[in-house]
């Protein structure tokens, strides 16, 4: 079995919602294992760098806006496959587009404020991971 980790946040508007708890129970349900989380409000300058490879696209200042407009939830979990199997238990970007079952086909309301965000490729995961915990700050099984 090949341990694979996720990076996963919960967006201000999961916070503000107080739809922590719900999100959090459903990766615990699924078997996965949280091996780091912190809750923070993200500065301009760490938001930029999680989404660099947005910048210069229309929607990029709105974006960074609204992912610093609160807290966020960053969360490290680790399983077998567990990037591929989050991206599936979160659902598309729209929510409209997202199945009943999926965290943003259940919970969120818009495109823009969908509630969740998850690694697409484990490349990508560790990146994100190592803008947010250090690999002390990660428990080792």
């Amino acid at each position: 079995m090949l341990m694979e980790r996720t990076f996963v946040m919960i967006k201000p508007d999961g916070v503000r919602r107080n739809l922590v708890g719900q999100i959090i129970s459903r990766f615990e349900l699924r078997g996965l294992k949280i091996i780091g989380m912190k809750m923070l409000k993200m500065d301009k300058e760490t938001a930029e760098k999680l989404y660099a490879e947005h910048k210069g696209k229309s929607f990029f200042e709105d974006l960074i806006n609204y992912i610093t407009s609160g807290p966020v939830v960053t969360i490290v979990i680790e399983g077998d496959g567990v990037v591929l199997l989050m991206r599936k238990m979160i659902g598309n970007t729209d929510p409209k587009e997202s199945p009943p079952g999926t965290i943003r086909g259940d919970m969120a309301i818009t495109k823009s404020e969908n509630v969740i965000h998850a690694s697409d490729s484990p490349e990508k995961a560790e990146k994100e991971i190592s803008i947010f915990f250090t690999e002390k700050e990660l428990i080792k099984s």
